[in-house]
């Protein structure tokens, strides 16, 4: 005895095209449904194509996205936002230490953290807990 076959799927039919395969509408409200359906599929002359996109804009809209500078309409090179001065602070040890132990950080950010708050922890320790308005 063979499979059922999905409905989808018509016997006798030879060629392998969706189209050829689905059954014509039988009703009036069928056949409007259907030509519905259609014509969203196909472009209309009266729209505007989307062809015809500003360039510019979609750039300017994509550098903004992607996070790269954007100041009045020229790009800020990532090399320049790098190009900060840090100023050369030394730091105590212990001081990191401290910073390590209360406020569960790692090695690296608990000396930016004193370097940021020129090497006072006290600085450093109240600047970290206290909330950004």
């Amino acid at each position: 005895m063979a499979e059922a076959q999905p409905p989808t799927i018509i016997e006798g039919a030879a060629s392998g095209d969706v189209e050829d395969e689905v059954p014509v509408a039988k009703s009036a409200e069928d056949r409007k449904a259907a030509a519905a359906l259609s014509s969203l599929d196909a472009p209309r002359e009266d729209e505007p194509s989307s062809v015809n996109i500003d360039a510019e804009a979609v750039r300017k809209a994509m550098d903004r996205l992607a996070g790269t500078g954007v100041t009045n309409g020229t790009v800020a090179k990532k090399d320049d936002e790098k190009k900060t001065i840090k100023k050369v602070v030394k730091v105590d040890q212990a001081d990191v230490a401290l910073l390590i132990e209360e406020l569960d950080l790692s090695k690296i950010k608990a000396t930016d953290l004193l370097r940021s708050h020129d090497g006072d922890a006290m600085k450093a320790l109240k600047a970290f807990i206290t909330p950004i308005a």
